[in-house]
C-alpha cells in the first residue's frame, strides 16, 4: 500500500513552471486522500489566473508522477480556485 509520504516524496518533483519551485515547497498541496489503492489529490494554484496551459501541465504532472507509484490503481486529481479549474479537472480525470 502506497504511503502518503511516498505521494509527497513524488510531488515535490513537480515544479510550477512559471515560478520553477516545486508545488510542495509552495504549500499548495491542499489534500491526499489514500484508500485501496486509489488516490485523490487536490491542490491550487499561486494565481486564479494562472494562464490555463500551466495548470493542466501541474494537473498531468500530478496525476503521471502519482500514478507510477506502486501499488497506486488509480489517480483522481482536482485543482480548485483557478477560473478554469472544472475544464483542468475534466481533461486529466479522464480515464
Amino acid at each position: 500500500m502506497v504511503e502518503k509520504a511516498e505521494i509527497l516524496k513524488e510531488l515535490s518533483q513537480v515544479v510550477d513552471p512559471e515560478v520553477g519551485v516545486p508545488i510542495t515547497e509552495m504549500n499548495l498541496v491542499d489534500d491526499i486522500q489514500i484508500q485501496d489503492g486509489e488516490i485523490s489529490v487536490a491542490f491550487h494554484l499561486t494565481a486564479q489566473f494562472c494562464p490555463p496551459m500551466f495548470a493542466l501541465a501541474i494537473a498531468q504532472d500530478i496525476k503521471r508522477r502519482v500514478s507510477n507509484l506502486p501499488g497506486v490503481q488509480k489517480v483522481r486529481v482536482t485543482m480548485t480556485n483557478h477560473f478554469m479549474a472544472e475544464e483542468v479537472n475534466k481533461r486529466v480525470n479522464v480515464d
